[in-house]
């Protein structure tokens, strides 16, 4: 009996001892895994903040280079409209160079598809001719235009004057003085591009006269020599107006 109960003591001892040792045992890998949790949370707040302090370094540099970037727009949009200015200054320069020595020597020109030598002064008096009937000095202004047909007879500008001196004619009420002034210019200059215009004033110059007959077959001839002119869309009302 007495070697039975020492035997379960030492059992029950052996089982103390175990039991110690597992609780022992397991809060020392509790202890170890609540210091991985900690050392963990750490690690990942500590990298937070240096991304957070990396983002907000790359949005500096990014928003300097926005700076950066919009100055050297404002500075190359600068050079551009100097580049813009001084081009527009020299071709000024050079058109009223081309004017001045155009004032002092013949230059050839063309002129609406005619082309000739306009001497010193000619282009002056075509155009103070032009800004005169421009004004409604429509007699002045026809005189002033026959003068100039007479004094340059070659100028390039010739058919021009022609035609706004028949103009200036009709506008007159010189019906009979227009009609003769625009079949000059038709027959001397056929190609010009001013000659459906001038048919067209000539075609109203005998409708005015009374000679209707003359009128309508003048109007016809733009409408098929001319179909994709206003004037011819003009001849055609006209057509359609006279009875």
């Amino acid at each position: 009996m007495p070697s039975l109960s020492h035997s379960f003591k030492q059992t029950l001892s052996r089982a103390f001892c175990l039991s110690a040792a597992a609780l022992c045992l397991s809060a020392s890998s509790n202890a170890w895994a609540l210091f991985a949790d900690d050392d963990a949370r750490k690690a990942i707040l500590d990298l937070r903040k240096i991304l957070a302090t990396t983002q907000l370094e790359l949005q500096g540099q990014i928003d300097k280079l926005k700076i950066d970037n919009a100055v050297l727009r404002g500075k190359v949009e600068e050079l551009e409209k100097q580049g813009q200015d001084i081009g527009t200054s020299q071709k000024t320069y050079y058109q009223d160079l081309d004017t001045r020595l155009g004032n002092f020597e013949p230059r050839t020109v063309t002129i609406e598809g005619v082309s000739g030598i306009v001497q010193p002064g000619e282009k002056k008096a075509y155009d103070d001719a032009l800004k005169t009937f421009q004004a409604g000095n429509l007699k002045k202004a026809d005189g002033d235009f026959s003068v100039f047909a007479k004094k340059y007879s070659t100028s390039p500008y010739v058919p021009l004057a022609l035609f706004w001196s028949g103009n200036s004619k009709y506008a007159s009420k010189d019906y009979a003085g227009a009609i003769a002034q625009m079949q000059g210019l038709i027959k001397r200059y056929p190609n010009h591009p001013r000659i459906p215009s001038a048919m067209l004033t000539l075609g109203n110059a005998q409708l005015e006269s009374g000679n209707k007959v003359a009128a309508k077959k003048t109007f016809s001839e733009i409408i098929s020599k001319y179909p994709d002119t206003e004037s011819a869309k003009d001849a055609q009302q006209l057509i359609a107006a006279t009875k």
